[in-house]
């Protein structure tokens, strides 16, 4: 679909249907990442030999160490060869230099301290110390009506579980986690999506829909690394709190998903159901809860927001849930600047509705590495 330039109904429908708007009608805007990303490219299948499917998180490794190189890009995946959401026990490792994809690590499903099991979610990081944590939101028959309260999972740089993270502060590691790192000490920023969420046959009458429990919250988990022993955690702080999360039996859940730090201390959040990103101040050093925060941005085109990321112009990406867009946004003055399409199956309606998921800013900050859900790849694009 061409965009008009002379009829303003037929622009404004153009526009309407869908969800962007012509590079014309943006050009007195500062310019913005996504206008110069032009190329998507398939880079590897994320389905490793034990089958797992549904990738979810996207890292690029920092460092060397172990069997990982820096610059590698670590994926997870939440289902099983089942395809059950909640089961898939995988962690997979593309190389850009090679182009080669191995198994990094392959967990065992019923992990010991990891409460229900294991099903790795969109929680994942690598630290400076080659440490890798990954979330895990568990489930048995793929819903939350057997979801359990999961745990945070240390692995070393070889892949091998090293300790599990859980207690009553952690309940469904969901989002993908933001991260200060200064390599003896680091503080891992984790949404919980887990609290109290029934499963999806528990519906609110007034709106047909799985009940919304307005329960989730942001974790600060600060950490001391000493040598090499695995990180421990020395305190745990609730920054924010009372977002809505819900079971849905296509997704799982839906809660908030994206975290990501700027430049001023502020950690920014996706709040999916409410459809919007929000701010949170002094996040590195708060001792109390901010609640909910204050609305950055909302509606417009976002379509339930998920990852999170920074970018080097100051200004955030994140994905959508309901559609195969990504959209930048000027968290100065909550200016959404562009909505670009990445993914354009026409399976989904409309075009790449869930299949997206987390997204990872190249080292040198001029690409970007995602997954598409319907196809089980890792994708880059790049200028």
């Amino acid at each position: 679909m061409q965009p008009p330039h002379t009829n303003i109904l037929a622009f404004a429908i153009y526009i309407a249907f869908t969800g962007t708007v012509p590079y014309a009608a943006c050009a007195a805007e500062p310019k913005g990442f996504l206008q110069t990303i032009h190329k998507h490219v398939t880079l590897t299948s994320t389905i490793p030999d034990a089958g797992d499917t549904n990738p979810y998180a996207v890292i690029v490794a920092p460092v060397s160490a172990g069997k990982i190189q820096a610059g590698d890009i670590l994926v997870d995946n939440f289902n099983n060869l089942s395809n059950l959401q909640g089961t898939g026990t995988t962690i997979v490792d593309y190389n850009p230099a090679t182009k080669k994809t191995t198994l990094f690590a392959r967990l065992p499903r019923d992990l010991k301290n990891c409460p229900g099991g294991v099903g790795l979610g969109t929680a994942m990081a690598m630290l400076k110390t080659g440490w890798v944590i990954v979330g895990s939101t568990p489930s048995t028959d793929g819903t939350t009506r057997t979801k359990g309260a999961g745990a945070l999972i240390v692995l070393d740089s070889n892949g091998e579980v090293s300790d599990t993270w859980a207690g009553p502060n952690i309940n469904g590691p969901w989002g993908n986690v933001a991260l200060i790192d200064n390599g003896a000490t680091a503080s891992l920023f984790v949404s919980m999506a887990g609290f109290d969420v029934p499963g999806p046959q528990v519906r609110d009458p007034g709106t047909g829909y799985p009940v919304v429990v307005n329960k989730a919250t942001v974790l600060r988990l600060d950490l001391a690394i000493d040598g090499a022993k695995p990180p421990r955690i020395v305190n745990q702080t609730v920054v924010a709190d009372g977002f809505g999360e819900r079971a849905d039996k296509d997704v799982f859940l839906i809660g908030p998903t994206g975290l990501a730090l700027g430049t001023n201390g502020t950690l920014y959040v996706s709040d999916a159901l409410r459809n919007q990103i929000v701010s949170i101040p002094d996040a590195a050093t708060r001792t109390t809860s901010a609640g909910t925060g204050t609305t950055v941005t909302s509606g417009g085109l976002l379509r339930r927001p998920l990852a999170l990321i920074a970018l080097p112009n100051g200004h955030l990406l994140t994905t959508n849930a309901q559609n195969g867009q990504i959209v930048e946004v000027d968290p100065a003055t909550g200016k959404q600047l562009y909505a670009q399409w990445i993914d354009t199956d026409q399976a989904q309606s409309p075009p790449g509705n869930g299949d997206l998921f987390g997204i990872a800013l190249s080292a040198d900050g001029t690409s970007l590495f995602y997954v598409e859900d319907d196809m089980n790849t890792l994708m880059e694009a790049r200028r």
